[in-house]
Parts: structure tokens; C-alpha cells; sequence
């Protein structure tokens, strides 16, 4: 499975390459509008006949320390000031949950996945009802049983590893389980279908996830240099280098990623959990960044295995992983 990669490197392209290989292709929802979405989802179903999957964030309002974000703030507005930017205002959303959930049941999408928290059990009755698999991102044994208790048809396990933000359901600085322990302490919990996810780039990792307890794995950072892909240039250019090492932050989003680590996650060690909040705060000058290509102020994320990241066809991709 492709993982939804939201914020950029998902296209149409490369999820329908990937549904045409043998996988099973996704796109991220995330920050889109309806509309867009939609779109997005016809062109997919243009370029392939097979089933795509499609992600959704599912966030709810938590209390955040407005004090520390206006703070930030203040220690970001020379950062947008070089960029040439303001900075943008902090606010929480939904990122149009509703909206979108009637656009995927409306495109009867076959598989709809699920990342910071969990659908409500009507939500995935809704979707079960009509045809529509409701998959959930867990990240701890007691999330697993959670989602399971939803009747949640698959749990997508995000070990530390995995590139991109964190799936947990709370923004917290608890341990992050390994991979291929969380597939053991998880099927050890619940006796639900299992895709594995995090770090996992060839064939050896593929058959570990599988030993441990998976049905099937999810892959985002491999597919990160297809030509199908979005990712911005210099973020392709910081993967293809290969030199650093891959670290998580709040400094982007204000929820914890995994990325390269860069100048920006450097400067700002500090920045507070307050998601979507500090997401909007630091859109305009990441969306600069990006346009000037100055891979030093905008976030790169990748899992830890970027190094054997190749820039291939998404198709030769699929083959590589498939066992």
C-alpha cells in the first residue's frame, strides 16, 4: 500500500501507478478542500480501474497554551520577514472531516483510512454500510484495541520509524515503539487484519513485518522520488543527497514529524504542540521556502530509511517490495 503522503507529494499519478502495479494506491485528504478532493479522486479513477484508498485526519479541539504559540510567534517573524511572508494566523479546524467524508461515500472510495484519532463507530458503520472499508493508523497496543472496538475492518501500525507525522492520537512525548515490536505487542492485543508501516524500503523489511504478525505493508518515503510523485525539488534534492539523519519535531506543524533535520527543526527546538494551530502559523513561510527552494527553512519529511530511496517508476517500487 502507498501511504497517503498528504501536503504535497500525493497525486492522482502516483496512486493510480500504484493500484496498476499489483498495491493499493492512496491519497491524502489532507489540506485539501472538497472540491479538490474530489477531483483528485476522478483523475485517479481515470488513470485506474483498480480500488484507491483515501486518508483522512480526524482531529478534535484540544486546550493548547495560546500564550506559548503567540510566543513562537514572536520567535518565527524574523524567519517569515527573510522570506518575505507574514506569518499565518493560528487557529484550530477540522480539516473539513465532514465534508470530505461525504465526498469519499459519494465516490464510494474502497478504503478509507483514518490518522490522529479515531472515526466514531457510526462513522464507520456509515462507510461499512455502504461497501466502504474503514481503516484506522494506531500506534500503541492500547489504540489498537481501541480501534478494533470500533470495528475498524484494518489498524494501519505506524512504528517510530515512519517518516511524516506521528498517526498517534494524542500529540504526547511518549515512547515510540519500533515497527516491528509494535506488530507484536499489537497482535498480541487484538486479533484484527494488520498493515505495517514505518521504515520499511526493500524486500527484507517487507518479509520482518510479515514475521511479526502483518498482512500487508504501507510504504511513503520509497515512493517520495517516483517521477508520479509531487515532492517539492528540493525536498527530492535533501533525499537524494542522503547525508544527516532523520529526527522528530514540532517546529513545522506543531504535532510531532519525523523529517530530515534541517536548520529550521535546529532553530526551533521548542516549538509547542498545538495542531492545526502552528500548522497555520507557519503555512505562508514553508509555502515560500518551497517556491525558493531553500530546503533549510521548510519540512522534509522522511522516514528513516530515505537513504535507499531510489528514483524510479512507482511500478518498479511495487515490484521491489512485493514478496
Amino acid at each position: 500500500m502507498l501511504a497517503p503522503l498528504a501536503g504535497g507529494p500525493s497525486t492522482p499519478e502516483l496512486a493510480a501507478a500504484v493500484s496498476e502495479a499489483g498495491g493499493l494506491g492512496f491519497l491524502g485528504a489532507g489540506y485539501l478542500s472538497a472540491e479538490a478532493l474530489q477531483a483528485e479522486i476522478r483523475r485517479t479513477r481515470a488513470l485506474t480501474a483498480h480500488p484507491i484508498g483515501v486518508n483522512l485526519f480526524v482531529l478534535t479541539p484540544v486546550p493548547v497554551d495560546t500564550g506559548a504559540i503567540a510566543r513562537y510567534a514572536l520567535e518565527l517573524a524574523a524567519e517569515a520577514e527573510r522570506l518575505g511572508v507574514e506569518l499565518g494566523e493560528p487557529r484550530f479546524d477540522d480539516d473539513i472531516y465532514a465534508d470530505k467524508l461525504d465526498v469519499l461515500l459519494a465516490e464510494r472510495v474502497e478504503v478509507v483510512s483514518f490518522t490522529f484519532g479515531c472515526p466514531a463507530p457510526e462513522v464507520v458503520r456509515r462507510l461499512q454500510a455502504q461497501g466502504l472499508e474503514a481503516w484506522v493508523t494506531v500506534t500503541s497496543p492500547e489504540e489498537a484495541r481501541a480501534a478494533a472496538a470500533v470495528d475498524a475492518d484494518v489498524l494501519v501500525a505506524q512504528g517510530a520509524e515512519a517518516g511524516g507525522h506521528r498517526g498517534a492520537w494524542t500529540d504526547a512525548d511518549s515512547e515510540d515503539a519500533p515497527l516491528l515490536r509494535l506488530l507484536r505487542e499489537i497482535t498480541i492485543a487484538v486479533d484484527s487484519p494488520v498493515v505495517a508501516t514505518g521504515g520499511i524500503a526493500d524486500r527484507t523489511d517487507v518479509v520482518a513485518a510479515l514475521d511479526a504478525g502483518a498482512q500487508a505493508v504501507q510504504v511513503g518515503t520509497s515512493f517520495l522520488l517516483c517521477p508520479e510523485a509531487g515532492t517539492n525539488d528540493a525536498h527530492r534534492d535533501a533525499i537524494l543527497r542522503g547525508g544527516g539523519t532523520t529526527s522528530f519535531t514540532r517546529a513545522f506543524t506543531g504535532r510531532r514529524g519525523r523529517g530530515i533535520e534541517n536548520g529550521f527543526m535546529r532553530a526551533h527546538p521548542g516549538a509547542p504542540s498545538a495542531y492545526p494551530h502552528v500548522h497555520h502559523l507557519t503555512a505562508p513561510p514553508r509555502a515560500a521556502a518551497r517556491a525558493a527552494g531553500d530546503p533549510d527553512s521548510f519540512n522534509l519529511w522522511a522516514g528513516t530509511s530515505f537513504r535507499r530511496a531510489r528514483a524510479v517508476p512507482a511500478h518498479e517500487v511495487v515490484a521491489a517490495l512485493t514478496v
